[in-house]
C-alpha cells in the first residue's frame, strides 16, 4: 500500500504528512522513508510515524502454479480465470496477478493485493527476470544463443533486450530450452523464437525474480508465500521506497 494512503487512514493530514517527511519522522525499517508514494507493508516492515509505530494492514501474498487453458484475469465472461482456482474464503475484489500469462502458458503467477508491487516488479527500471522452459518444433544452436544475447528482433523491427538462452537438447523436429528475460512484450517469448525461425509448442515460466515455482504444487495449485520468499518481497519492497 502506498505510504500516504495507509497514513490516511490513521488520519492523518496530507499537510502533517509532508512535515514528517521532511522531518525524517517516517521511519520504514527504522530508515526515513523516500516518499509518500513509497510502497510499504506493515506486516513485513516497521513503520513509525512520529515516534507511534503503526500497524495499518497486512498484505496477502500467494504463489500459484497456472495451469493450462486458464487466462490470467479477475474475471472472464466465458473462460475459467486464475481467480477461480481460489476457494470463497480467500478470494477477494483486491487480489490480482502480478504480470500476465498466456491461456496456453503454465506455471508461477504471484497473487497479492498488494497494489502498487504489480507496477514495480514489472516496471523496466527494475530489470526482474523471468525464466521460462520452451518446447519449440524446431532446431536449436548456438548461433540463436548468440542472437539472444544480441537482443532479438522482432518481424516488426521491435528491439528486444538481450535474453539468456539456454539450449537443453535439440533435434531437427523438436528442441527444448530455459529461457531468461527482463522485460514483458505481448507474446514476447514467442515472438523470438518465431523470429529465428521455429515456434513454441509449450511454455511454462519458472522463475520470477528471486521467486521460484515449487515443484510440489501442482497445476492449479496455490500457496502463501514462505517466510523466505516474504523476506524478498520485503527486500524488494526496500530497495524500490
Amino acid at each position: 500500500m502506498r505510504l500516504d494512503r495507509l497514513l490516511a487512514q490513521e488520519k492523518v493530514s496530507r499537510k502533517v504528512m509532508k512535515q514528517a517527511l521532511l522531518k525524517k519522522e517516517i521511519l520504514v525499517d527504522d530508515c526515513p522513508a523516500s516518499s509518500l508514494a513509497q510502497n510499504v507493508d506493515t506486516g513485513l516492515q516497521k513503520l513509525v510515524f512520529q515516534g507511534r509505530q503503526i500497524q495499518g494492514y497486512e498484505h496477502n501474498y500467494l504463489m500459484l502454479h497456472k495451469p493450462n487453458g486458464v487466462v490470467t484475469a479477475s474475471k472472464d465472461k466465458k473462460l475459467p480465470t486464475v481467480m477461480d482456482l481460489l476457494p470463497p474464503d480467500i478470494k477477494s475484489d483486491q487480489l490480482y496477478a502480478v504480470g500476465r500469462l498466456d491461456r496456453d502458458t503454465t506455471g508461477l503467477l504471484l497473487i497479492t493485493d498488494n497494489g502498487p508491487l504489480g507496477f514495480q516488479l514489472l516496471h523496466p527500471q527494475y530489470h526482474v527476470d523471468k525464466t521460462y522452459q520452451v518446447k519449440v518444433n524446431g532446431p536449436l544452436s548456438s548461433d540463436h544463443i548468440q542472437q539472444f544475447k544480441d537482443g532479438i528482433v522482432f518481424l516488426d523491427g521491435t528491439l528486444c533486450k538481450p535474453a539468456k538462452l539456454d539450449i537443453l537438447d535439440s533435434s531437427p523436429t523438436e528442441s527444448h530450452a530455459s529461457i531468461t528475460i527482463s522485460e514483458g512484450k505481448f507474446h514476447q517469448v514467442k515472438k523470438m523464437f518465431l523470429s529465428v525461425g521455429v515456434k513454441v509448442t509449450s511454455l511454462k515460466r519458472t522463475h520470477f525474480g528471486p521467486w521460484n515455482l515449487d515443484n510440489n504444487l501442482q497445476e492449479g495449485d496455490y500457496r502463501p508465500l514462505n517466510s523466505e520468499e516474504l523476506a524478498s518481497i520485503r527486500d524488494f519492497l526496500r530497495k524500490s521506497g
